[in-house]
């Protein structure tokens, strides 16, 4: 098996179509990991199913991987009904506000003196 697009060692996303396929690629990155001295963390692997009946486990080293029904990947809510959620716009919302808040208390102090390059935007965009 050849993985692509590794932008992260300790992130890694498997997707495939049937459980026999998952439980193959599991095995093959766990193998592959071990071979070059890397350990998976079995308390941070989770399964999330998406438009499936099968509920047989996944396993790795003898051990079931947990299901659930929501991750955060790189920053973004994934759940069970594919894509993004509502949930992960909500946190994304949350995250600017926050910063918001932070920078308007810089700029409404009163000895606050802007300058061509002290200026600051906020830009809120909604992946789709």
């Amino acid at each position: 098996m050849q993985l692509d697009d590794l932008d992260f060692a300790d992130d890694l996303a498997l997707l495939s179509h049937t459980k026999q396929q998952m439980q193959e690629k599991t095995t093959s990155v766990a193998e592959a990991s071990t071979a070059v001295g890397l350990n998976i963390h079995k308390g941070k692997s989770k399964i999330l199913r998406y438009n499936t009946e099968c509920t047989n486990p996944i396993i790795i080293n003898g051990e079931d991987l947990e299901d659930v029904k929501t991750f955060t990947y790189l920053g973004s809510i994934i759940d069970e009904h594919g894509g993004g959620s509502d949930a992960d716009v909500k946190v994304r919302i949350g995250k600017a506000r926050a910063a918001y808040l932070q920078l308007r208390n810089t700029v409404t102090q009163n000895n606050y003196q802007p300058t061509p390059r002290s200026g600051f935007s906020i830009q809120i965009s909604r992946q789709f």
